[in-house]
């Protein structure tokens, strides 16, 4: 392949990785918000669970963005925000299930799943924290965007171990998807030359 056309398809490449990474935390934020103003719905739950299927496929598009500059740090910490996402996935499936049968809320899904969810919300913090640290080392992306990472799982775990409404956990959902978006728009701004 010439290096012409190699160039045109880093760009093209470059670029669906940019969109999709906004499309999907941007979607992760939008069922967020409506999950905060009307509480669970089929809609919010199926959006919900788009956001999530996708989550693993832009993840690895930005490792592979930052490659090889990443590390085994973003290397391995791709791979466990990857899995906890793929568990997700299945988390807002069975949040549709448990619709039908009256569980209504984050709180009562939360506490039904209960160490499995716990032990892959670990897997998320942990491993986003590598790739947000990987990502300031590798000075790829702005490096704002891997300290909000940190920062929204930082909040995430915090609601998780103190005594307090599981639904806070939106604000460290938000912040940390607001850090992966900018990682997406700063794809999509260099995407007009080759990384």
């Amino acid at each position: 392949m010439g290096m012409g056309l190699k160039k045109i398809n880093n760009k093209i490449l470059y670029f669906l990785i940019g969109i999709g990474t906004i499309a999907v935390h941007f979607l992760h934020i939008l069922t967020d918000l409506i999950e905060l103003a009307y509480g669970f719905s089929n809609f919010q739950l199926i959006l919900t669970y788009i956001a999530f299927l996708f989550i693993p496929f832009v993840i690895l598009g930005l490792y592979a963005v930052q490659w090889p500059k990443g590390g085994w740090l973003g290397l391995i910490g791709s791979i466990l925000y990857i899995i906890s996402f793929i568990y997700f996935s299945g988390t807002a499936l069975y949040a549709i299930d448990s619709m039908q049968n009256g569980n209504s809320n984050y709180e009562i899904i939360y506490n039904e799943l209960g160490t499995l969810y716990i032990f892959n919300g670990g897997l998320m913090v942990i491993g986003g924290i590598m790739f947000g640290l990987s990502v300031i080392r590798a000075k790829i992306f702005p490096y704002i965007t891997g300290i909000l990472l940190i920062v929204g799982l930082l909040i995430n775990a915090l609601v998780a171990f103190l005594p307090i409404n599981p639904m806070f956990q939106i604000i460290g959902s938000i912040v940390r998807n607001i850090g992966l978006m900018g990682m997406g728009i700063a794809i999509v701004y260099k995407s007009n030359r080759v990384f």
